[in-house]
């Protein structure tokens, strides 16, 4: 019975579900999920960019281990370059970049965090703002609004992915 049912059921999802030959061949081919505006995009990735320099400051002096005292140095070497790039990409004024009120939040948080739970707070809030970071700009290379800023996306996107990974590490490490 319990066979029929199954046997049933698998019928059923192959009758009415999309062709395989209809879905893209990968991730890689789909279309972007959604759209994002060239004026959205850069207002997230500014703040972003310096809620990564600043939070990685305060890492550089408050964290315990050598690993996350080295990832905050190259977090504050990218997220610097990323920030120029993007400035040239989105041709952006001199104006100093603002944090958005949330990643002020964050910053806040870090700053009033006890030594204790400084570095779980920080490696925490690299790991979201990195998950964060990947979809935006895969998104963004995809389905964006303007040229240059999709390219800065596409480029800037593969290295984003490697901080998201050694940020994993740093989670499975500590």
């Amino acid at each position: 019975m319990n066979k029929m049912i199954s046997a049933s059921l698998l019928s059923l999802f192959l009758m009415t579900t999309p062709s395989l030959a209809a879905m893209p061949a990968s991730a890689d081919k789909a279309d972007a999920p959604m759209n994002v505006d060239k004026a959205s995009f850069v207002k997230v990735v500014t703040s972003s960019n310096v809620f990564e320099i600043e939070s990685s400051k305060l890492a550089e002096q408050k964290a315990k281990d050598a690993d996350v005292k080295e990832f905050a140095a190259v977090m504050i070497k990218d997220h610097t370059m990323a920030a120029e790039e993007l400035k040239k990409a989105a041709k952006l004024d001199d104006a100093p970049p603002k944090l958005s009120p949330k990643h002020a939040a964050m910053l806040d948080l870090l700053k009033g965090a006890s030594e204790q739970d400084f570095q779980p707070l920080y490696i925490e809030m690299q790991t979201t703002a990195h998950m964060e970071a990947v979809t935006l700009f895969a998104i963004y290379a995809k389905g964006g609004d303007e040229e240059a800023v999709k390219a800065f996306a596409a480029e800037t996107l593969p290295k984003l992915e490697t901080h998201k990974m050694h940020v994993m590490h740093l989670v499975a490490a500590h």
